[in-house]
């Protein structure tokens, strides 16, 4: 375990060295960003954008790090379960927002103007949603 543990953190000298080795826990992280961002209220912060262009550029190449269908179909994945998450976190929870009273981040009038948008415009609000940052982590749940 001990080899493991240092042979890991001597790859992390060189990122190239490290993808190459442990690309593994790359594909994890990205799940785990990705999936955060799209469904989870705490993932808003989260670089998903810059994350997306990066396994693009290091899924091409002559020596790509990453296999382009592994990493498209993983994060295509990690989209539609956040927010699946997001969507049923919405629908169970989301009730509640309407009896408590408004704070710092949840406000009972934004979240009634966001109720009636979605009646509105319908399920193209979902699909536009997604290419919004921020936005995109919010929808589902609003959705719900």
């Amino acid at each position: 375990m001990s080899d493991f543990i240092s042979s890991f953190f001597s790859a992390l000298k060189d990122p190239v060295d490290f993808l190459r080795g442990y690309g593994w826990v790359a594909y994890i992280i990205i799940f785990c960003i990705i999936f955060a961002e799209s469904g989870l209220l705490v993932g808003f912060f989260l670089p998903g954008d810059t994350v997306l262009i990066a396994a693009g550029v290091l899924s091409g190449g002559k020596e790509p790090i990453f296999n382009l269908v592994t990493i498209m179909m993983l994060i295509m994945i990690a989209a539609i379960l956040g927010d699946s998450v997001g969507y049923r976190t919405g629908k169970k929870y989301g009730p509640r927002l309407f009896t408590k009273e408004d704070s710092f981040f949840f406000h009972k009038k934004h979240i009634a103007r966001a109720e009636h948008f979605y009646e509105d415009k319908g399920p193209i609000a979902i699909i536009i949603a997604r290419f919004i940052p921020i936005i995109r982590t919010f929808a589902p749940i609003v959705a719900g």
